[in-house]
């Protein structure tokens, strides 16, 4: 189980990975809507196996929180922008939209897309409407019914209706395989102002979705179950839903472990947990954040922590799951002592020193640690007495009065 690692980071470009195909573009099929009305006429002129990369979306200032939740998602396949250059996370979500990305977090992508799968013979009320309008989502349709990701008593799809925050939390419950738990907890007390609004037999469903982290109520009190979902906001419960469940073998490569050192000539080499080593190659457009913000391949330490996910044998995104420990920069400053300073509890807070470098005479002003430790005969801490500092990332821990 993944540690679940909430980030909220702007930065001014995005990757996306837009898997090529029909079914591929379920998000994106180079239209406004992006629901997907080329009738997946695509389907036959495409490489289905090809993964581009996608960049500087036009929209990625409004992405913000998402954005890691974003590029994860994208780097699995689950989750991906538009043809047209933009994500548009403040778009609502349809329910079609949520069901495929449910099905691509479980793994099943190309079981949704196999051919027994999309000539699958729905038995839903609006069959007849999805095959029309959206044919290459057939095969998720169905693969989500054999796994239970529909109630016994669904009778239509409704493709086309927004998801709310409601079918949104039950969804990726059912795609955790958490319903036996959600059902046992249907007689939950739901604290929230507005519970009377979430009908009885998704109580549990909502107890599970806010015990597992996936969704939590408004800072009014209130849960709004039936409040529209965005794809930011989805992209959010989407992530939360993949940091808990394994990663499986149709996911794009994922690679954990500690880097062997700093990245260097485009590559990297990762030490996994078995002390195997992969030497991996970065993608020119790899995407990594550090410290909670999108970073450079140089800001890449030896010791990093990462999690690391590989498309067309080349990393594309790199999330440093704990940076590697600083190393201290000690330092050794030598000269004559000129004057102390003292804090609101009469410690020493700063100490000034005199140097002589190149010939010319400067004074040196310098923090000091609360326990700085003095050496020596401390009668001889006088001005113009040879002094030596121990210096640890910009702080005197230690001074040494020379003889």
């Amino acid at each position: 189980m993944k540690t679940a690692i909430l980030k909220k980071a702007a930065v001014t470009s995005v990757a996306l990975l837009t898997l090529a195909g029909g079914a591929g573009s379920a998000f994106a099929h180079g239209n406004d809507n992006g629901h997907g009305n080329n009738n997946g006429k695509n389907d036959d002129k495409k490489d289905k196996n090809k993964h581009e990369i996608n960049l500087q979306f036009k929209d990625e200032k409004d992405l913000k929180w998402a954005l890691e939740y974003i590029i994860r998602l994208a780097s699995k396949g689950v989750f991906n922008g538009y043809e047209d250059g933009t994500f548009k996370p403040q778009q609502k979500i349809t329910r079609i939209e949520s069901i495929v990305a449910a099905v691509r977090l479980m793994g099943l992508k190309d079981q949704a897309e196999s051919q027994a799968e999309m000539s699958t013979k729905l038995n839903f009320k609006d069959a007849d409407q999805l095959t029309k309008k959206y044919p290459w989502a057939v095969g998720y349709v169905a693969v989500a019914l054999e796994k239970d990701l529909f109630t016994e008593t669904d009778t239509v799809i409704q493709p086309d209706k927004p998801a709310s925050r409601l079918f949104a939390a039950t969804l990726l419950v059912k795609a955790m395989g958490l319903d036996a738990e959600a059902k046992a907890k249907v007689n939950s007390h739901l604290d929230f102002k507005d519970a009377e609004k979430i009908p009885a037999g998704s109580v549990g469903y909502v107890a599970v979705a806010i015990e597992k982290g996936l969704i939590t109520g408004y800072q009014d009190g209130t849960f709004r179950p039936n409040q529209e979902v965005t794809r930011a906001e989805l992209a959010a419960l989407l992530g939360r839903t993949d940091e808990q469940l394994p990663d499986n073998a149709n996911d794009a490569a994922a690679i954990t472990g500690k880097l062997k050192a700093a990245a260097s000539n485009g590559s990297i080499t990762v030490v996994k947990a078995d002390n195997t080593e992969a030497a991996l190659t970065l993608d020119p457009n790899v995407f990594i954040f550090r410290n909670d913000v999108k970073a450079a391949a140089t800001a890449l330490k030896a010791g990093d922590e990462v999690l690391v996910r590989t498309f067309n044998g080349k990393v594309v995104f790199i999330e440093v799951t704990k940076p590697a420990a600083e190393t201290p920069a000690v330092t050794t400053q030598a000269g004559l002592f000129n004057a102390f300073s003292l804090n609101a509890d009469g410690k020493i807070a700063t100490v000034s020193i005199t140097q002589t470098v190149n010939n010319s005479t400067q004074a040196l002003v310098l923090n000091v640690a609360p326990d700085v430790i003095i050496v020596g005969d401390q009668t001889k801490l006088v001005v113009g007495h040879a002094v030596e500092l121990t210096v640890i990332n910009n702080i005197v821990y230690s001074i040494k009065v020379l003889a």
